[in-house]
């Protein structure tokens, strides 16, 4: 154990032991007060300040030390962690950083946040209190719609990447349309809403927007799954974020493979047990928040049993 608080100190600095823990200044909020309480022996960590925690301090050596100290804490602690999968992971990151896309909204889109609708304005709002999407989500995510152009009939919700442009949105139908969504002619690899979203904290990935309005920080995957050189998954790595995953319950095989691809790279991943076949968007903000609470902690293991019993 001495190894490992010798690596560690290396990397935070100064601090003082109380009570069988280690209290460091921390390296998120960098409070001048040592509120950053290390268990060794528990191998997890948490902030009196800004409540930054985690359960396995190698997250800590990734995030803010340099190449010897994880050589030096693979040596010591036997992670299997292949540092050559992140150097192919971003070895072509500053070029897809440089293709920022910008995305223009419908020439026809109309603000739900006007208190003069028209009735197609009224009528966008009723399908959206049918979803349980109530004002200050309207407001947060800044929807509104379209009542003519290629977009008629659609609820429209923008994207912002973290510059503040927009570089993407959903269109959903709200009339019965056999395509129930309608998106640009543009990238999806994109991040969405990333100038909302804190990689800092957990986040939770989910299929849609309207999945996401009913969680805290979280991002639609917009697609089947997620690749390994997209933007989201590259920004997760990056900052070692902890995910928690929140597929709908009958897209299990897809769940399986987001896994074992972000535990391939080291990241802290918990999952939703549902109840029922209940989807996120179907429930409320307070049930999304019990069943995220309630989240077990994936291992390795646990994903290799998975993924048999789903064959």
């Amino acid at each position: 154990m001495q190894d490992k608080v010798r690596i560690i100190s290396n990397i935070l600095g100064k601090s003082y032991k109380s009570s069988g823990e280690v209290l460091f200044r921390c390296p998120y909020c960098k409070s001048s007060k040592r509120k950053f309480s290390v268990n060794f022996d528990k191998n997890v960590y948490k902030c009196w300040v800004c409540d930054v925690r985690g359960r396995d301090l190698y997250r800590i050596v990734r995030r803010f030390g340099s190449f010897v100290d994880l050589e030096a804490w693979k040596a010591v602690s036997g992670n299997k962690l292949d540092l050559n999968e992140f150097e192919f992971l971003f070895s072509s990151e500053k070029e897809e950083e440089d293709k920022q896309q910008i995305v223009p909204m419908p020439p026809e889109f109309k603000t739900l946040t006007s208190r003069a609708l028209d009735d197609e304005g009224k009528r966008a709002l009723q399908y959206l209190k049918t979803r349980s999407v109530e004002k200050y989500d309207i407001l947060k995510w800044k929807m509104g719609y379209c009542s003519r152009g290629e977009y008629k009939n659609r609820i429209v919700i923008p994207s912002f990447d973290e510059s503040g442009d927009m570089n993407y949105f959903v269109a959903r139908s709200y009339s019965g349309d056999y395509m129930r969504y309608k998106n640009p002619p543009a990238s999806r690899n994109i991040i969405f809403n990333e100038l909302y979203l804190d990689f800092d904290k957990e986040i939770i990935l989910v299929e849609g927007v309207f999945d996401a309005i009913k969680a805290e920080n979280a991002v639609p995957i917009l697609g089947s799954t997620i690749r390994e050189n997209s933007k989201l998954f590259r920004k997760i790595v990056k900052h070692d974020t902890p995910v928690l995953l929140a597929l709908d319950p009958d897209a299990r095989r897809k769940s399986n493979a987001i896994k074992e691809k972000l535990l391939k790279y080291g990241i802290e991943v918990r999952e939703i047990r549902y109840h029922n076949n209940q989807d996120i968007g179907d429930m409320s903000k307070d049930e999304v928040k019990n069943l995220s609470t309630g989240a077990p902690l994936i291992r390795s293991n646990d994903q290799l049993i998975e993924a048999i019993s789903a064959i």
